[in-house]
Order: structure tokens, then sequence, then C-alpha cells
């Protein structure tokens, strides 16, 4: 199993406990936006998650795109920077639902794979090679 960075609007912090949950339970290690989720100033807490998700060649990145404000798999200015970040290191991205329409033509060019609510799915992933 690899390590898995979480990231997400802190709307939904709550799902993305509830992810992280699920993908120990999977037998993964995860990585939460810590200072983010104790509120430090947003420099501090993003410069820190950004140190997070470029450390480790072996990370997989998981963005947690849920509903927020009715908004379906919704993908805020801060995640999409994490993805954009993620990409420019070469990490494996996942979202975890479906393709966010305003950013569809970056999710698809770089090679962004939505699991569409499905952390099975994401083990298929990774069983397959296809990280």
């Amino acid at each position: 199993m690899r390590n898995i960075v979480l990231c997400g609007s802190m709307k939904v912090k709550d799902k993305i406990f509830e992810v992280a949950k699920k993908l120990e339970q999977m037998g993964h290690t995860v990585l939460l936006p810590e200072e983010c989720i104790k509120g430090l100033p947003k420099e501090i807490a993003s410069r820190a998650h950004f140190d997070r998700i470029s450390k480790n060649e072996n990370d997989t990145i998981l963005i947690v795109n849920d509903t927020k404000n009715g908004i379906e798999n919704y993908i805020g200015p801060n995640s999409f920077a994490e993805i954009a970040f993620s990409f420019y290191f070469k990490k494996d991205t996942y979202l975890l639902n479906d393709i966010y329409e305003p950013f569809k033509d970056e999710i698809i060019g770089w090679g962004i794979k939505p699991l569409k609510g499905n952390l099975e799915y994401f083990n298929e992933f990774n069983k397959k090679g296809n990280q």
C-alpha cells in the first residue's frame, strides 16, 4: 500500500476525515492537511501541505472533491493549486469523485484519475499498476 496525501476544501473536512478512516482501514497510510484543519494562517498551512505533497516520490494524491454549496465534484482554488503542484511533481493524482467541469481540460490533460466515489476502484488502480 502507499502513502496517500488527502487534499480538499476545509468546508468538507468531515468528508476528508471519513475518507481517511476508510483508506486506513484498507491498509493505506494517510497524510492529512493538518495545518489547515488546525486553522493556521493560509500561507503557513499551504506551504506545509505543498511540502507534504512534494516530499515522497511514492506518495499518491487524493483530492476529496465532494459537493460544496450544492456544486458537485467541487474543486476550489486551493485544491486546484494542489492538483497543479502534484502534476508538476509527477505524482499519481486521483479525484474522489468525478471531474469538475470548469477544470475538465486540465484534469484530463494532466492525467488526473476520477474514482467516481469508489475507493475500491482506487485499490484496483494500484493492483493493476496504473499508478
